[in-house]
């Protein structure tokens, strides 16, 4: 049975910093819920109840999209190595663009990621580990460079380019905020 807390315990903490990917789940109030993996670099956990991601520029931006409407967030990470663990935390989220008064000192915690979108931090109300007795036991290859190499071939002209035609509305054609800010 799981076991529920208010904040990220020091325990907790070290998981999510060792994990190499990451699940983000957001859903707008009626319209399609989504999913996605996240991983490279991108994660930070500021404080007990707050963790920020890095949003890389992808094919759609639906968290970015969904925020505007429902602030509601989940992350989850397993351990697809060592003991067997599958962390949730749950809060309220905001997206943070780069003309945002946040972006700068926030964005500094990244390095140099090409493609920066968003900048997503997370308010956590619940964390919730359970035991993930069924999560499979794989070895990571490594990260995948191709994101980065992608953003750095397309320039910074390039990619706000694709921003406006690929990523500035979700799947339900609602606003993602690129271009109001930044």
């Amino acid at each position: 049975m799981g076991k529920r807390y208010d904040q990220i315990t020091d325990k907790h903490r070290a998981f999510i910093e060792a994990q190499p990917l990451f699940f983000v789940a957001t859903a707008p109030p009626d319209g399609h819920i989504n999913l996605s993996p996240k991983g490279l670099d991108s994660l930070r956990v500021l404080g007990p109840n707050r963790i920020v991601w890095l949003n890389l520029t992808g094919s759609g931006n639906e968290t970015a999209a969904h925020l505007r409407e429902t602030p509601r967030m989940t992350l989850m990470f397993c351990a697809f190595q060592g003991d067997p663990l599958i962390y949730r935390v749950f809060g309220n989220a905001r997206a943070i663009h780069a003309g945002d008064p946040d972006w700068p000192e926030l964005r500094a915690l990244f390095g140099d990621l090409p493609g920066a979108r968003q900048i997503i931090d997370l308010d956590i109300e619940l964390t919730q580990s359970s035991c993930g007795f069924g999560v499979p036991l794989m070895e990571l290859a490594g990260q995948r460079d191709m994101l980065p190499a992608w953003a750095d071939k397309k320039g910074e002209s390039g990619i706000r380019d694709y921003w406006r035609d690929r990523n500035a509305v979700s799947l339900d054609g609602r606003p993602t905020g690129l271009g109001e800010t930044d």
